[in-house]
């Protein structure tokens, strides 16, 4: 079955495609990757994107045209990007949209929303899609995120070690799968499930904040780390950021955007009470997500820690994450046959295929959920919708192929 999956992350770089043939051998998903790539934003899209974040406040009438407009910009991406990875329509496309806005309160998600409305995809395209992948989750009682973990899982299981696997996006997080973990979605929920998956903190966001507001625009990032590599560690800063009481929460957990943005290293720097140079405020911020990526995951004591997202192409987080973490092998996705920038655009063709095969799109108790649930939900393409039988067998291992 040929799927295309796409999203986009809290950096906002762009609509993330990719086109995966995957198909059921019993318990196994085979997954061959026809191709990856991304479509970047409109600028004037990808502005009023950034601009609606909190604390940003919009009407419903500018949510009703975000959502109108991003779910042009992901039909676009599927009509034309994904359709050629694909090598004509595909099956299906899994769409993940646009998160706005993740309610969390007191450590308890209320609701998510992500925007991009599917049947712009749906007609584009002429495809099914499955979209809104996060709420049947939070509806269980889960947080709705990582949904990584469910590729993770299937993944990295029974390799022979612990094997984490890092995204780094606006949001750095986590999938811990013990080398004996059991990977089924349908697994019992457990109060400590075997596979861990949560939020660490910010990874890019900060960084990616700080740079726009000090180059009026002109960059949206520390390209390859270059400005932190300059700058100095502000110890005292660094003390304030880290005293964030996320951090000390246990899992599941999840964040975003909406506690981790600009407003949050003012308030900072205004605590702090002095001018912190901007080469050491970058300095300052990258190692942030370093300590609280390196705290996170050693109590795990992985042996090796897989890298995806944006912030794999930044060598000199990598180099310090590979300092911070001295008993793990820090690999990239690539290393296992996925580019860095497409591992959840993967991740949402693979959700996509389960619910179109009636299989669970969590693994039960790792995101909090007490039953893992089909995610999402489905738009029919131009013909009538026809879904398989659901499958037999739930899978319980994933290998990439070709």
């Amino acid at each position: 079955m040929i799927v295309v999956g796409a999203g986009s992350g809290t950096s906002v770089d762009g609509i993330d495609v990719a086109a995966l043939d995957l198909r059921l051998d019993r318990d196994l998903v085979r997954a061959r990757l026809l191709g990856a790539g991304t479509v970047p934003f409109d600028p004037d899209l990808r502005a009023d994107v950034l601009a609606a974040f909190p604390p940003g406040r919009l009407g419903m009438q500018e949510v009703c045209r975000l959502d109108t407009r991003l779910g042009q910009a992901f039909a676009e991406a599927g009509a034309t990007l994904g359709n050629e990875l694909a090598g004509g329509t595909p099956d299906l496309v899994s769409s993940h949209g646009q998160t706005l806005f993740h309610d969390v309160v007191d450590g308890e998600v209320r609701g998510t929303l992500q925007l991009g409305q599917p049947a712009w995809i749906a007609e584009r395209v002429g495809a099914p899609v499955v979209s809104d992948l996060r709420v049947a989750d939070v509806a269980a009682g889960g947080q709705g995120a990582p949904l990584a973990s469910t590729w993770d899982a299937l993944w990295l299981g029974g390799r022979g070690h612990t094997c984490a696997a890092l995204n780094l996006g606006g949001i750095a997080n986590v999938t811990v799968v013990p080398a004996d973990a059991p990977t089924t979605p349908t697994a019992p929920a457990s109060p400590t499930p075997a596979v861990r998956a949560f939020d660490t903190g910010p990874a890019n966001a900060l960084v990616d904040a700080v740079v726009t507001r000090e180059s009026g625009g002109r960059r949206s990032y520390d390209a390859d780390g270059a400005g932190a590599a300059a700058g100095r560690v502000d110890d005292e800063l660094l003390a304030l950021l880290l005293a964030d009481d996320y951090y000390a929460q246990a899992p599941p957990k999840t964040t975003g955007k909406e506690r981790f943005h600009l407003g949050h290293v003012d308030a900072a720097l205004s605590t702090l009470g002095r001018e912190v140079a901007h080469l050491d405020l970058l300095a300052t911020l990258t190692r942030l997500t370093v300590q609280t990526v390196a705290d996170a995951l050693v109590p795990f004591a992985p042996g090796e820690v897989v890298v995806s997202g944006g912030g794999a192409r930044n060598a000199t987080l990598l180099h310090a994450l590979t300092r911070a973490l001295p008993d793990s092998r820090v690999t990239t996705s690539e290393a296992h046959g996925i580019p860095v920038d497409a591992k959840e655009a993967c991740l949402f063709a693979l959700l996509g295929f389960l619910t179109w095969h009636g299989l669970p799109g969590t693994v039960a108790g790792v995101t909090g959920a007490r039953h893992a649930r089909l995610a999402g939900r489905i738009t029919p393409g131009h013909g009538a919708l026809r879904l398989p039988e659901p499958a037999p067998t739930v899978p319980t291992r994933l290998e990439v192929v070709g």
